[in-house]
């Protein structure tokens, strides 16, 4: 008896320990691999670049991803596609950490601060975030000014901590705005790290000791193992497509301006040469390779793309029914501006209230740019087509080593042809069997419609329509 009534006591305490305890299942699921997606960005900071951060972001919130992290190695790139990026990670709802694998300078450098954690291998380097021009010299103090409160809004936004120092309480910034504008402005002084004979650039063990670092690895293996501390993880890695290569190169300032240059250009020629042919065909495709991939990306409304297409109808409308040039033409090449510009900005119905300083700057420098290098595309080809090569075709002058003097065009006076081809101002007309230049004082003349000359002038003849009674 006396056996027993110790053995029930410790009975009842042995179950109640088991009830309390960790059942197996717990510590099997804390061996569950976490979902890691990998976003490579080894490369200059682009629209590109863009993208696949941007898809990337989207994927890993699709697949239920614990983390991100970005493989980054960059010497910079665009402000405005780095900003965009910057936007992107603070506002992610999946964590995202960046393994610096070398260099992360200038844009580099924001979008790296930009991330919950910093990783970097030894030997890397983070900094050097001023901004220059397409010839590598500082741009105006306006531009720094802004990469220096971006740089550091992006440092405070990861907040401060709380050290309780026996009675005295302070708040550290986790990293300090200070170091990020130091990377932007040489004029930036920090004792015991940078004087003012230079901007701000940290190797991995000095990004550690000043806060910008949160470890050092050699291998995305290592940083997600060990320094993030995931024993058990699932990899999976951003693999972009060849349309978003497409979307990133067509993105590309450069290319947005010369395909305004081919838009500009193609409709130009197309009124200057008979028929309808390679110029139209030109300008058509380059207005969708511009449009196309600013509608896909959410920057180009139907609007926008309307206000382009009602542009080039009042053009035509001017140049094929109005006689002259006044505001039925004027209103349309506003209206084509307008769509060309607008449609890079991130405005919705017409509310700029998010579009930044920046966006509306590098909008604006796309769209002079190609109507600057248009025009001065039309004056140039302008003296050459028509003489000896492969731009003899698009002439609309006639050859006068073949075609009659002057003398005898003005005999022509009063004489009917046909339009031998298609006169939308000029074109090609028939009169007594031979071919003549000729410009339109009528409109729009078809293809076989008679035709009376009315008069000559600078070598051309000018026709009207006969209207049969």
């Amino acid at each position: 008896m006396k056996n027993k009534a110790y053995t029930i006591p410790l009975v009842v305490t042995l179950m109640a320990v088991a009830v309390w305890l960790p059942p197996k299942a717990t510590a099997e699921q804390s061996a569950t691999p976490v979902s890691i997606y990998r976003i490579d960005i080894r490369q200059d900071i682009d629209r590109t670049a863009q993208i696949y951060l941007g898809k990337g972001l989207h994927e890993a919130q699709d697949i239920g991803a614990d983390a991100v992290l970005i493989h980054l190695n960059t010497y910079g790139g665009l402000l405005d596609a780095a900003d965009s990026m910057r936007t992107a990670i603070l506002y992610s709802p999946v964590p995202v950490y960046v393994f610096i694998d070398n260099n992360a300078a200038s844009a580099g450098a924001l979008i790296s601060l930009a991330c919950r954690k910093i990783y970097m291998r030894r030997g890397a380097s983070i900094g050097a975030a001023t901004v220059v021009g397409q010839t590598g010299e500082a741009a105006p103090d306006k531009y720094q000014s802004y990469m220096r409160s971006l740089m550091r809004s992006t440092a405070e936004a990861h907040g401060r901590d709380t050290v309780v120092d026996g009675r005295d309480t302070t708040y550290r910034w986790r990293r300090d705005p200070q170091i990020a504008e130091a990377m932007v402005d040489r004029g930036t002084v920090i004792p015991h790290l940078v004087d003012s004979s230079r901007t701000l650039t940290l190797t991995a063990d000095e990004a550690v000791r000043w806060g910008y670092c949160d470890g050092i690895a050699n291998s995305v293996d290592e940083v997600i193992t060990r320094l993030m501390g995931y024993d058990a993880y699932r990899l999976t890695s951003f693999s972009p497509s060849w349309l978003d290569n497409l979307r990133g190169f067509l993105m590309n300032p450069v290319m947005q301006s010369i395909l305004i240059l081919l838009i500009i250009g193609g409709i130009y020629f197309e009124l200057q040469t008979p028929g309808i042919g390679f110029p139209l065909a030109v300008a058509v495709i380059a207005a969708v390779l511009y449009f196309m991939p600013l509608y896909i990306e959410g920057l180009a409304e139907n609007w926008e793309i309307l206000l382009f297409v009602l542009g080039l109808i009042l053009v035509a409308f001017e140049i094929f029914v109005i006689p002259g040039f006044g505001v039925t033409g004027i209103c349309g090449i506003i209206l084509l501006i307008a769509g060309f510009f607008l449609s890079l900005l991130g405005n919705i119905r017409f509310d700029f209230s998010g579009v930044r300083l920046t966006d509306t700057g590098r909008a604006m420098m796309i769209v002079l740019s190609g109507i600057t290098l248009g025009s001065l595309a039309m004056l140039w080809l302008s003296d050459r087509i028509g003489k000896k090569g492969v731009l003899r075709r698009m002439a609309l002058t006639a050859d006068l080593e073949t075609a009659v003097s002057s003398p005898v065009l003005t005999n022509l006076i009063g004489k009917e042809g046909v339009a031998e081809t298609v006169l939308r101002l000029s074109g090609k007309v028939i009169i007594d069997g031979r071919l003549y230049d000729g410009v339109s004082e009528s409109g729009f003349i078809e293809k076989g419609t008679p035709v009376r000359v009315t008069r000559f002038e600078n070598a051309q003849i000018y026709v009207e329509k006969i209207i049969e009674s």
